[in-house]
């Protein structure tokens, strides 16, 4: 392993300044996160990439915001801007479950302590800043800004709120995957012949978000409903999500305005998708892939997760509703070339207690990589949100050849065991039939190479439902996909003596699902022999389709009323049903199945004569799936 000296870090202490005879920093960077040099970990990608651009940067994780404030004074008066990085995943998903209790852990602290962050960062790094230095800009990005850019609905006040920038004292908002723009940002403002203020920040630079007092819309722009209507209509905030939900995932957006009070919220569109190259040079940037040596024999519980693993593409065309990829990077896939991933492999071969597995070759879906629709003017036209619901676009090339090359080319190199994907696989991508029956033999051939090679005894996948309506709403495939993936699994398991599972994941309360639709989920899932424990409760985040439905009681693009579980007593009721294999949880099931007129589901998933033998399988682990703890929404805000 490659010793690294505290220099090869950005700095985070005046002493680090010193260790590199720096008298002055052009930005500083305040990370809600521990400070992990890795491309995973957005506020070291944001400083090696300034720094790659010839910027001085520092970066101050974790700061306290108690007392005297000492860690936001340390590093004194940056050149050019202090930028926020409030985190890798929302500060209250991360803090709270969906029943808005503190979570056992705070993954992106060291040995996990939740108590290192604040609710709300962004708001609070923000306060203090102004507060300390009224005439430096502050720059906000990452997920808890770039999410709450418009009016949201934020679930653990459950209220509205405007444009994270009302709230926030900051200049301006660099939203989604913010390399070009912070780049762009930073070059505009050393452009300066004076000091730089709040009023040097330039309005025109895409892909930013400011408050105006004085715009001017243009024909071309699209003009939100105000945040004080959202307040008084919820059919207001629906309608208002899909030109935004819409905008996010055009190669080709328009500007976006939405007055609130007595400013105008200005969001400017997307730079267009990064190139191939562009994204290998922002993975090819110097990260030691480590964290900081202030961490030493500390456990950084998100780090550990994705130590040995590497990330191959950006973008997801998928569109599931309850998810907030596309809001951030967009639905338009960039690959990483053979090239830089195996340039990364190696770097993770020679890392410090590698044994010879990745354990994650993967993306935000695992299967995407290099697929495009084959005519490119018909996508820089398109507005759909999906690529594949409710059916897959005819022009969307889902050949898994590029793929299969990567996993063959990381396998090939002698160090490298295995290679798992860890990232959640789409099967409706496997199992759908193209006119071109060469795209359709790579599907069945890295269909049984997933299945034999990369799979670490456990499949995880993501059905998440068994009723079609329901999954409509999340726009995800019908349940029948489900069956014919599996069976293709336990087949090819037969034919190759291998004894794995599929472990699948389901989310209950989401908008649209009745009680009487996790019954039925749970009938149907003791039917296929599995005892659930990889499943979620829905919680709306901001700036999703589920939780504009959730929140306004109208599908955003249909408008049509939509009624969702909202009370804990509710939302647990359908919980319960995941469960039905418990002793303690079957008086409550039979309770609740005969309150619902469903009576004829109990000797179905609580049969009396044969209960207690269930238990005793249970206890000997039959088919008993790995334990979940409400993590799982980290896997899709990455």
């Amino acid at each position: 392993m490659r010793e690294y000296k505290l220099t090869d870090f950005l700095p985070t202490t005046k002493k680090e300044l010193e260790l590199r005879g720096w008298d002055y920093v052009d930005v500083v960077l305040f990370s809600a996160d521990a400070y992990v040099d890795h491309p995973s970990f957005g506020a070291a990608v944001i400083g090696r990439c300034l720094e790659a651009a010839g910027y001085r940067v520092a970066i101050v994780p974790q700061p306290d915001w108690h007392g005297d404030y000492r860690d936001f004074k340390k590093l004194g008066r940056p050149r050019l801007f202090f930028g926020i990085a409030p985190g890798c995943m929302d500060s209250m998903v991360n803090k709270y479950t969906a029943n808005r209790r503190l979570r056992s852990e705070d993954a992106y602290s060291p040995d996990g302590r939740h108590d290192l962050r604040p609710e709300y960062p962004t708001i609070v790094y923000s306060q203090i800043l102004r507060e300390l230095y009224p005439d430096v800009p502050i720059v906000l990005g990452g997920i808890e800004a770039s999410l709450r850019r418009h009016t949201h609905y934020d679930y653990w006040q459950d209220r509205l709120r405007p444009c994270i920038l009302c709230d926030a004292p900051a200049d301006i908002i660099v939203y989604g995957m913010g390399e070009k723009p912070i780049v762009e940002l930073a070059n505009r403002l050393s452009q300066q012949v004076d000091q730089c203020t709040p009023l040097s920040i330039p309005h025109d630079i895409p892909q930013t978000v400011y408050l105006s007092s004085a715009v001017v819309p243009q024909s071309s722009d699209i003009v939100l409903h105000s945040h004080e209507a959202c307040l008084k209509d919820k059919r207001a905030q629906a309608e208002n999500f899909r030109h935004i939900e819409e905008q996010s995932n055009r190669m080709h957006a328009q500007r976006i305005l939405q007055r609130t009070g007595r400013v105008t919220v200005v969001a400017n569109p997307p730079f267009p998708p990064m190139t191939s190259r562009e994204l290998d040079a922002s993975f090819d940037l110097p990260y030691t892939r480590l964290p900081h040596p202030k961490y030493k024999n500390k456990r950084i519980p998100a780090y550990e997760m994705i130590k040995f693993s590497v990330n191959i593409h950006r973008g997801c065309f998928g569109g599931c509703a309850f998810c907030t990829i596309s809001a951030h990077q967009g639905k338009f896939i960039v690959c990483r070339s053979k090239e830089s991933i195996l340039k990364e492999v190696k770097q993770v071969i020679q890392m410090d207690g590698f044994k010879g597995y990745l354990s994650d070759l993967g993306g935000p879906s695992a299967n995407m990589y290099g697929m495009e629709g084959r005519n490119k003017n018909a996508c820089e036209k398109c507005k759909r949100p999906s690529c594949i619901h409710p059916q897959v676009c005819p022009n969307l090339n889902t050949d898994h050849s590029k793929l299969l090359d990567i996993y063959r080319a990381v396998d090939a190199l002698p160090e490298v065991k295995k290679s798992f994907i860890g990232s959640g696989v789409r099967y409706d991508l496997l199992l759908y039939k193209s006119k071109d029956e060469a795209v359709n033999k790579a599907a069945m051939e890295y269909t049984r190479e997933l299945i034999t090679r990369h799979v670490s005894g456990r499949l995880k996948v993501a059905p998440e439902h068994t009723s079609d309506r329901v999954l409509h709403l999340m726009r995800k495939p019908p349940f029948q996909q489900f069956y014919d993936f599996k069976r293709i699994f336990d087949r090819i398991n037969r034919e190759e003596h291998l004894n794995q599972q599929i472990i699948p994941y389901f989310i209950s309360s989401h908008p649209g699902c009745t009680e009487a639709d996790m019954a039925e989920l749970a009938v149907k899932t003791k039917q296929l022999d599995f005892q659930l424990e990889q499943v979620q409760d829905f919680t709306p985040t901001p700036m999703t389709v589920s939780t504009e439905t959730w929140y306004t009681g109208y599908d955003p693009y249909t408008l049509e009323p939509v009624v969702s579980a909202k009370t804990q007593r509710d939302k647990l009721a359908q919980r319960q049903y995941f469960f039905w294999y418990k002793p303690e949880e079957r008086q409550g099931i039979e309770q609740s199945l005969r309150r619902i007129g469903r009576p004829d589901l109990i000797q179905q998933l609580c049969p009396r004569v044969n209960f207690s033998n269930q238990h005793a399988d249970n206890r000997q682990g039959r088919h008993r799936q790995e334990p979940q703890d409400e993590k799982r929404g980290r896997r899709r805000r990455h």
